[in-house]
């Protein structure tokens, strides 16, 4: 009984449960030659525990067995591994004059009475400890992440690589925190999903890792199912590790900066749309974040406008929304047509000069044609000028999907959708606009536990992003 519970435990990587399994199977092997002098069964546990011994390094979890959960399917396979020992011994000892007798017979060769006393012990243990689980307070009546200090939070988030490490800052998402307190997962709730926005943001490798464990626990003990949203390409190995499945989910776009210029024909278009909009008196301006508290009126002038001329609603958890805190965190670039701001843009930038991008778009309604094209273009410009390393251009979801008949149907789905629901979306719109700067594209994926959980668990992300089941059809 207790290698099956501590099986739980080994199969999540626990060193508690390694310890406790090398203990127990050592046990096993000591109490089976003292019963008779039983080698085959000794010689099998001997066979696991050396098996099990050159293994230590992988057991690097460090975690309480207590609060592990049995999912159901644990449960069963459990009850059945008890039900057909039970079953076999009944068939083995089938000859056997089943008495009250046999409870208290006691000799080397009283198979039966022992297999008898042994069964119900086993069956009074496993009741003991589903009742135990049974009557424990329920994981939805726990505070799951306690909060966090925002000025802690906003230290470290100055230390990541990536951009999209800045929405942490927006105020509408979880921190939950590594045991060093130097990383962290940033997530929200949408349904019956507690959804993560990207990997874990983590000083090295070991606590990415236990932070997915991690979150997937916390998840699983408040009834809930653990998701990734856009996971990156060279993390995906931890996933699988931890139980994820991964679907893809589109592709993100890049642009190196290094070198990053204007000349040459493939970008002759955007070239000639800024020269075109400066001669008509366009100008592009960086605002430093300390500078753009006075504007704050006029961006939201803007933003607001352009919400209305959209017919939009503010999407949130992996977009910006208009919030004067956030804003104020970081720089804004601004485009002024006759000295009046006609569009602006939050720019977020990640430690190292490693990426440079913008999350908030807004432009007046009457802003002449490739206004956002030159905000970009001077945006990229300037920062190739000052040493950025990428830019990041963002998702186009659904893009890069396979349609080959030997493809997973996720793809195949993912793809008919991106090529004839544009009209809800823009799917192929968005792609070919990216398109144009030359990035370079990589997948994303969203990670979750069982493919069948998949469809759940992007209603429950589009729910999220989208700000209620109306937003998910808004654009």
């Amino acid at each position: 009984m207790g290698l099956l519970f501590l099986a739980r435990g080994l199969q999540r990587r626990i060193d508690g449960a390694y310890l406790l399994t090398i203990a127990l199977l050592g046990m096993g092997i000591v109490a089976s030659l003292l019963k008779g002098f039983d080698w085959e069964e000794a010689l099998t546990l001997a066979f696991m525990l050396g098996a099990l011994l050159p293994c230590r390094s992988f057991f690097d979890r460090r975690s309480t067995l207590a609060a592990e959960k049995f999912t159901p399917g644990w449960i069963v396979a459990i009850v059945l591994v008890v039900g057909g020992s039970a079953w076999l011994g009944i068939f083995a000892f089938r000859h056997v004059e089943y008495h009250d007798e046999l409870w208290w017979r006691f000799s080397p060769q009283a198979d039966a009475p022992r297999f008898l006393r042994a069964q119900v012990l086993a069956i009074v243990v496993l009741g003991a400890l589903g009742l135990r689980r049974l009557l424990r307070v329920s994981g939805r009546e726990k505070s799951p992440v306690p909060l966090m200090d925002r000025a802690q939070l906003a230290q470290l988030v100055a230390r990541s690589s990536r951009t999209n490490t800045q929405l942490a800052m927006l105020g509408d998402k979880q921190i939950l925190l590594s045991g060093s307190g130097q990383s962290f997962v940033m997530f929200a709730r949408s349904g019956s999903s507690w959804i993560a926005l990207s990997d874990p943001v983590a000083v090295d490798e070991a606590e990415r890792r236990e932070l997915i464990w991690s979150f997937r626990e916390r998840a699983e003990a408040a009834g809930g199912r653990a998701v990734f949203y856009q996971v990156q390409p060279a993390e995906i190995a931890h996933y699988v590790d931890a139980g994820f499945g991964l679907t893809k989910i589109g592709e993100e776009a890049r642009v190196l900066l290094t070198g990053f210029s204007l000349a040459g024909g493939a970008r002759k278009g955007l070239r000639g749309t800024v020269a075109k909009l400066e001669r008509e008196g366009t100008s592009f301006a960086w605002i430093d974040a300390s500078e753009v508290g006075p504007m704050m009126p006029e961006l939201r002038r803007i933003s607001d406008s352009w919400l209305e001329g959209k017919s939009a609603k503010e999407k949130r958890f992996s977009l910006g929304f208009f919030d004067e805190a956030y804003l104020l965190l970081n720089p804004v670039v601004v485009v002024r047509r006759g000295g009046k701001v006609v569009a602006f843009a939050n720019v977020l930038r990640s430690a190292g000069k490693e990426e440079l991008s913008i999350d908030l778009m807004r432009y007046e309604t009457d802003a002449p044609s490739g206004l956002m094209d030159y905000l970009f273009a001077k945006l990229m410009l300037w920062g190739a000028g000052e040493g950025y390393r990428w830019f990041n251009l963002g998702m186009a979801p659904l893009a890069g999907m396979e349609s080959h008949e030997l493809a997973p149907i996720s793809h195949r789905i993912g793809g008919l959708i991106f090529r004839h629901a544009d009209h809800f979306y823009g799917f192929q719109g968005l792609r070919a606009y990216k398109d144009k700067f030359e990035p370079g594209w990589e997948p994303r994926y969203l990670a979750v536990t069982g493919v069948w959980q998949v469809p759940a668990a992007l209603a429950d992300v589009a729910s999220l992003i989208g700000g209620g089941i109306k937003g998910v059809f808004m654009k």
